[in-house]
């Protein structure tokens, strides 16, 4: 290992993070700062993929100590999901800005959710078939293989987890336990044990005014320290962004991607018209799409690079936010949608295996009675993802063994899953953010003013 090379690529990081931080003293705004960010890990990943190559130690090392900055970028967002999910959503009934009926939202929410990715499931089905995608075009080697046996072993342990169960999964039985983030429906375990102490904070002040303001001027004390946290954190994207995209450029396996082209495109193509079907979405709702794409840019960006919808929640929110979403409604779509209706995960990813997979036992995947009980199955399976956790693996088991389909296939893509889970963990966020501003829009609540206004973009750099 040529240990010289290694310092000189941790000295060039080194300098690209200076010129970010360079432009922010320069008061750069935020999404240029992203941008920046974003086209300087493309430019240095390549460089590393092509003059030391993907599976050289000088790259894997030199990415590793970059991993500092990406990873615990990542770490640090994670770190403050729960406490903003749970102090956002109590601030919302202690401010009174939760205008309606809770449950009546939620209820939306989760319907709007769901309902997209039964859209989602459509549009992957016609993709693949359009594409012609078939399992039995994919050469089966040995991490194939060992992929698809993990996905059995992984399916023999949710396989007796009946829908009642996973509802019941997302309630907050211990929510100590639940703000640790141990279970993969802390969230909206949190957020349901937000909403019950909202509620009880309701009736208090209606009977007990003095104990009422205490607690409510405690929440808003909070409220402040925790916005600031969530400031400071957000403050590090573009190097973050930097960070993770320089590894991911550097250590993508070109040849499968060069291989599996198709299937990658066909993903893509998916994810883009359903990506347009939220735009369309908005349009009807008399909100410029072009607004929505400037203003969700950064989030979006990040959730591309990252692969991670739990670390983007804190950046989703801050950018419903400033597209006059209230704070309520947005913490409850970011939330509900790390676990519920993820578009791409749940939606698109699922139905185009099953199309796919479906040949290599005899079964006609165009056929009416097979297309329409496919969308009514990822319909129910992107609600009961969140039982069991696991975002596209678990809902290509739950598709898949639910439609009698061999699950071991699903491995089949293991080789340029990376490239299509940037995709589709975007789309899922983008899932979010509209249903919250739909959820908005609908109840009256969206401060269309705040939408229009191209000034008022996330901006974190003070």
């Amino acid at each position: 290992m040529d240990t010289t090379l290694i310092l000189l690529n941790i000295a060039i990081m080194l300098i690209l993070l200076g010129v970010l931080y360079y432009m922010q003293k320069k008061h750069v705004s935020f999404s240029k700062r992203v941008f920046t960010g974003l086209g300087l890990g493309i430019v240095f990943g390549l460089v590393l993929q092509y003059g030391y190559g993907a599976d050289s130690e000088v790259t894997s090392t030199s990415t590793d100590w970059f991993n500092l900055v990406g990873a615990g970028y990542v770490t640090f967002l994670k770190m403050i999901v729960m406490p903003l999910v749970f102090i956002s959503i109590l601030s919302a009934f202690t401010r009174l800005n939760m205008k309606g009926n809770v449950g009546k939202l939620s209820v939306l929410i989760i319907a709007l959710l769901v309902g997209t990715t039964a859209v989602a499931a459509i549009v992957g089905i016609a993709t693949a078939s359009g594409f012609g995608l078939e399992a039995v075009q994919i050469d089966q080697g040995s991490a194939e293989t060992t992929r698809g046996e993990q996905l059995e072993g992984t399916f023999t342990q949710v396989k007796d987890v009946t829908l009642p169960q996973q509802v019941l999964s997302l309630l907050p039985a211990n929510p100590f336990l639940d703000f640790t983030g141990a279970r993969a429906t802390s969230t909206i375990a949190v957020v349901i044990f937000a909403a019950f102490i909202g509620v009880a904070y309701l009736g208090v002040k209606s009977k007990q005014e003095e104990h009422a303001e205490t607690f409510s001027k405690i929440v808003d004390a909070f409220y402040s320290v925790i916005m600031r946290v969530v400031t400071l954190v957000l403050r590090l994207t573009p190097y973050g962004i930097l960070a993770l995209m320089t590894k991911t450029v550097a250590l993508s396996d070109m040849d499968a991607i060069a291989k599996l082209g198709k299937f990658v495109a066909a993903s893509y193509v998916a994810l883009l018209i359903m990506f347009g079907i939220h735009l369309l979405m908005l349009m009807f709702a008399g909100l410029s799409p072009v607004t929505y794409m400037k203003k969700a840019f950064p989030v979006l960006s990040f959730a591309f690079i990252s692969r991670t919808s739990a670390g983007a929640l804190p950046l989703n929110i801050r950018t419903q936010k400033s597209m006059g979403v209230p704070d309520g409604i947005a913490n409850f779509a970011g939330s509900f949608g790390l676990s519920i209706g993820q578009n791409g995960c749940a939606g698109i990813y699922p139905a185009m295996l099953a199309v796919m997979i479906a040949p290599t036992v005899g079964v006609d995947p165009l056929t009416p009675s097979f297309l329409l009980t496919l969308v009514l199955i990822v319909a129910l399976s992107s609600f009961g993802v969140a039982g069991v956790g696991g975002g596209a693996t678990f809902a290509a088991i739950l598709v898949l063994s639910a439609m009698d389909l061999p699950i071991a296939l699903a491995g089949l893509l293991i080789s340029v899953e990376p490239l299509i889970d940037m995709g589709r963990t975007a789309l899922n966020v983008s899932g979010a953010m509209t249903t919250g501003l739909l959820t908005s829009k609908i109840n009256n609540q969206l401060d269309t003013d705040a939408y229009n206004d191209s000034e008022n973009q996330v901006e974190v750099s003070a």
